[in-house]
């Protein structure tokens, strides 16, 4: 069965380097083990060589029998640093998994990563990528240093990724005031998830699916709460006069058309948003190589599955193929 995991992460090497020698918002440490650490305001991520050695992450596809997998960076993403520097690095990002792209024969495909703090340059950096590179979209995080994705400064970047027939995956990142969630990883393990899922509703509220009906979207972890919570946001819309203000329909019915992601390996979770969004708009997603991710985890939690065996195929890979144009 061809498996296409939409939702991994990888940091080039040489962008690690860039933030060893370069002024940067971000702080790299070696652990113990050898591993790079990078430290960025509130959080740090362990490199461990899946993140890291491409040949090492091939090894592992190929083991675990996962037939491509669309690449891009993780947090803190290139906009906690200054727009210059943010736009520097996006492209040597950019430029590095191009390089994967082309050395691997259909291993890998990318999303772009872009300098959020600069929505000009993010326009360009997107039109690059996709013109030049041959990327299939771009990763967004669901908020930019506080700026909400609904933000009319990203409205020009909405519309260029439309007329590109490029696709915008959204994923976590820090949330605003994070005080709470210090302890117990609270921060990923339950901020990250709702980020999604506010970023998710302010964009629909503020009407950018309706201003651009053909731009799609993929929400991370399942969208967070979407799918648990779309009932209570169509009351919304029928109760509060703001929440009808951009929108002429409600709020359910602009998130059944976008697409989730499976980074949450329960069977319930999954089939609730299978049944919300259609199984031709669930992809298969592991997190790979974080600690919180696993291929071997998706791959159980897709073949438990409630669903049809022409389903499941398309959930493992054909509807991932199909959204980003990637060959047989």
């Amino acid at each position: 069965m061809r498996i296409v995991d939409v939702h991994n992460h990888f940091y080039p090497p040489a962008y690690v380097d860039a933030l060893r020698k370069g002024e940067s918002a971000i702080t790299v440490r070696v652990d113990a083990a050898g591993n790079p650490e990078v430290h960025y305001p509130g959080d740090y991520n362990v490199l461990v060589p899946g993140h890291r050695d491409i040949d090492h992450r091939a090894e592992v596809l190929e083991r675990d029998g996962v037939t491509t997998q669309v690449i891009s960076l993780t947090t803190p993403g290139t906009h906690v640093e200054t727009p210059a520097r943010a736009a520097r690095y996006a492209s040597l990002v950019n430029d590095a998994f191009a390089g994967i792209v082309r050395d691997h024969g259909g291993r890998f495909a990318a999303y772009a990563t872009l300098p959020l703090n600069d929505p000009a340059a993010s326009v360009a950096e997107l039109r690059r990528a996709v013109e030049q590179l041959g990327f299939r979209g771009a990763m967004l995080f669901s908020n930019v240093n506080g700026v909400a994705l609904a933000d009319a400064r990203y409205w020009p970047l909405y519309e260029a990724a439309e007329s590109l027939g490029a696709v915008l995956h959204i994923h976590p990142t820090n949330p605003i005031s994070v005080e709470a969630m210090r302890e117990y990883w609270l921060m990923p393990l339950v901020g990250f998830l709702f980020d999604t899922t506010v970023a998710a509703a302010h964009l629909v509220f503020a009407g950018v699916p309706e201003r651009f009906p053909r731009l799609r979207w993929v929400l991370s972890h399942l969208g967070g709460a979407i799918p648990y919570l779309a009932e209570r946001l169509d009351r919304g819309f029928h109760a509060f006069p703001a929440c009808r203000a951009h929108i002429s329909r409600p709020p359910s019915e602009y998130l059944k058309t976008w697409y989730y992601d499976t980074v949450n390996f329960d069977r319930d979770a999954l089939e609730l948003a299978v049944k919300f969004a259609g199984a031709d708009h669930v992809l298969a997603g592991s997190d790979y190589p974080h600690q919180i991710g696993s291929i071997p985890a998706m791959k159980e939690a897709l073949s438990s599955l409630r669903v049809s065996d022409e389903e499941r195929a398309a959930i493992f890979g054909g509807n991932a193929a199909r959204l980003l144009g990637l060959e047989a």
